[in-house]
């Protein structure tokens, strides 16, 4: 599957739509620690280490990864 990039406008809308997602937070630990906001229910691996943690992601679902 090909990664695409989405607006947060585009997030809103298909959530509105009732589609589920999986929100991957990948930003790095410390920029993670220094962070004021954090996504409820998101699950956080930092970038270099997705593929070790490719069995955490649930399936069957749209995954939509973020960093800063």
């Amino acid at each position: 599957m090909e990664a695409t990039r989405v607006t947060v406008d585009e997030v809103k809308q298909r959530m509105d739509r009732g589609e589920a997602f999986t929100f991957v937070d990948t930003r790095n630990p410390k920029a993670w620690a220094e962070a004021n906001t954090k996504l409820p229910g998101a699950i956080r691996i930092p970038a270099e280490e997705v593929e070790q943690h490719l069995d955490e992601i649930p399936r069957g679902r749209s995954v939509i990864t973020y960093c800063t």
